[in-house]
């Protein structure tokens, strides 16, 4: 085969497994139980990992503001980050009163 042709196969290649997150999966090994309120306080976002996918355990995957990669928790922490934004919610509408 011609070198030009192998050259361009592999960068299709490649560009195919970078830009279709085909690669490693992200998973989380080792989820917390305790996490502090001030952390659960500043999670932007979630995303729950589900046990029958590529990753072995369930888990959820906090991302908060200010870190770089995310934290991760088991799914029982949703109750208290749930509650936490239930509180903040109410104290806002107490406040514009």
């Amino acid at each position: 085969m011609d070198l030009k042709v192998v050259f361009v196969i592999v960068c299709l290649c490649a560009l195919a497994i970078t830009t279709t997150d085909a690669g490693i999966p992200k998973c989380c090994v080792r989820p917390r139980r305790i996490i502090p309120v001030r952390i659960l306080e500043k999670v932007q976002r979630t995303e729950v990992q589900k046990r029958n996918g590529a990753c072995d355990i369930s888990a959820l995957m906090l991302y908060v503001e200010g870190m770089a990669k995310p934290i991760c928790a088991y799914p029982i922490v949703r109750r208290h980050l749930t509650w936490i934004q239930r509180q903040r919610t109410q104290n806002k509408r107490r406040a514009t009163y």
